[in-house]
């Protein structure tokens, strides 16, 4: 089983799909479950509750639906009863320090070393936490020896037992550490890869300790994706990076996003592809070890050559049309309007009446009273010349007025190619607003 963790804290990023992405491929390849693992240690606010639904919702749309689903709350006595056993056994203390900030991927800022002075409480002191109900926390105690790995992407790593520290199993408010959470669930749901973030790999040599601390003999190995950075070069924050909900707000395609995310620094798949299709071509080992750039120029050109391969009649739905002369129209606008909500404004300021006041609006309601009174013409030309013969206007007098009837806009596609377009929609659109 392979699975992909969610904070509810933050909105789905760019980042995070791509995790997401890159894991139900290695699942579907291995004949293995995609596990969605909700990280809701502490209890989720409105607002959280809320984004984990819309997290659930966004991977379905993305054609990435999870096998099984791990609310981290459902597993408090899991964690409990297993931080308990070792306590008891002797392989974790009690400890009354000031609590540091996790260290569990979330900061790049390296975590404070712990000072060692709750190894051996005195009895007064456990009295005293009982009695008092006093905040603890509970910590492991450090390995002996170093510990060794070898990450599948960036090679082999050497954990001194100095930095794996005497780290926190549970925290004050009584719920896990993220890093303890995640090697019990990890144990527990039998997680044959973990494929995550670079950010998350100070976090491998505590987890493979956990598991021996707790007897667990299978060897789960490791893979760490490089970070995504911005346009200027440096490395996303953990909130910078664009959200896919936004993304799809602008128009942005699920496909074209796939498409663009699984290219990134990606030796083993190029060109157009499914994600049915990446399955079989994925690999691994063709990720860079390298961080990459998240270009939204880049993103917009895919982006326009899936609007351009879509079926006409299916892009036209998009637009509230079942008509594949729409969606030739809106392809039009492609080199311009390379987003859904950039060609649905073009759609939709074509299909609006227009303002025909003043001075430039004149000529623009002659028009409009000439076509709401004209035959149809298949030919444009044969239309041009009919409304000249109605209208008076001529040459470019004629062709700006009606090019500003048709679009509500001064420059844009040749008007022959609009004309052939929407030539069924005519007495529709060369409307004047009254």
């Amino acid at each position: 089983m392979l699975r992909f963790v969610y904070s509810p804290r933050f909105d789905l990023n760019v980042a995070d799909l791509r995790l997401a992405l890159i894991n139900y491929l290695l699942s579907r390849q291995r004949g293995e479950d995609f596990l969605l693992v909700i990280d809701d240690r502490r209890e989720m606010t409105d607002r959280e509750a809320t984004r984990a639904a819309e997290t659930k919702e966004l991977l379905d749309k993305f054609a990435l639906p999870s096998d099984r689903q791990l609310y981290r709350s459902e597993a408090r006595n899991r964690y409990q009863q297993l931080a308990l056993h070792l306590l008891e056994s002797d392989k974790a203390f009690l400890c009354l320090c000031e609590e540091e900030s996790e260290a569990s991927g979330e900061s790049d800022e390296e975590p404070r070393r712990y000072a060692g002075r709750c190894f051996r409480l005195s009895p007064e002191e456990l009295r005293k936490i009982r009695d008092e109900n006093l905040p603890f926390t509970i910590r492991i105690r450090k390995p002996a020896e170093t510990i060794v790995w070898r990450d599948l992407l960036l090679g082999e790593f050497h954990a001194a037992p100095e930095e794996v520290d005497h780290f926190v199993l549970r925290l004050s408010d009584g719920s896990p550490s993220r890093t303890f959470a995640e090697a019990v669930d990890d144990m527990s749901n039998g997680i044959s890869l973990v494929v995550e973030e670079e950010r998350h790999l100070r976090e491998v040599p505590r987890q493979i300790y956990l598991n021996r601390s707790l007897g667990y003999e299978e060897k789960i190995p490791y893979a760490h994706v490089p970070p995504l950075l911005d346009e200027t070069g440096r490395k996303f924050s953990r909130h910078g990076a664009p959200s896919v909900k936004a993304l799809l707000a602008e128009g942005f395609l699920p496909d074209a996003l796939i498409n663009y995310l699984l290219r990134l620094g990606n030796q083993s798949l190029e060109g157009f592809f499914t994600l049915p299709e990446a399955v079989d071509s994925f690999e691994l080992r063709g990720l860079s070890p390298l961080p990459v750039r998240f270009d939204p120029e880049e993103l917009r050109a895919l982006n326009r050559e899936h609007l351009r391969r879509m079926d006409d009649r299916t892009l036209s739905l998009i637009f509230g049309f079942a008509d594949a002369s729409i969606g030739r129209l809106a392809k039009l606008y492609l080199e311009e309007a390379p987003t859904i909500r950039e060609l649905e404004e073009r759609i939709r300021r074509i299909f609006s009446p227009k303002n025909c006041e003043g001075v430039e609006g004149e000529p623009m309601c002659r028009l409009s009273e000439a076509i709401l009174s004209a035959p149809y013409f298949a030919d444009f030309n044969a239309f041009e010349k009919d409304l000249s013969t109605r209208t008076g206007l001529e040459g470019e007098a004629l062709r700006s007025a009606l090019y500003r009837l048709i679009t509500g806009s001064e420059n844009g596609p040749a008007l022959p190619e609009l004309y052939s377009h929407i030539k069924s929609y005519i007495t529709e659109v060369a409307r004047c607003q009254h």
